[in-house]
């Protein structure tokens, strides 16, 4: 039988999650502006632009994700 996630768990995949939605974020951007007629550095500032929104999106969206917050039990 498998028990509970630890918090170590949690927390790591937490990270990930929201590592992959940044990028998620700031990729589709930059897909997105290099189907208009964007030169390469305006993709370029445009994915990193995406991926500054990206992250403010999840600070917001998952303010403090991970730990169970169950002490002792």
């Amino acid at each position: 039988m498998v028990g509970p996630m630890s918090d170590d768990d949690r927390n790591s995949l937490a990270r990930r999650l929201k590592v992959g939605f940044v990028v998620l974020i700031g990729a589709s951007a930059g897909l997105i502006t290099s189907q208009g007629e964007a030169t390469a550095l305006e993709a370029l500032l445009i994915t990193v632009v995406g991926l500054a929104f990206g992250a403010l999106v999840v600070w917001v969206v998952f303010p403090e994700t991970g730990g169970t917050g169950r002490n002792g039990r």
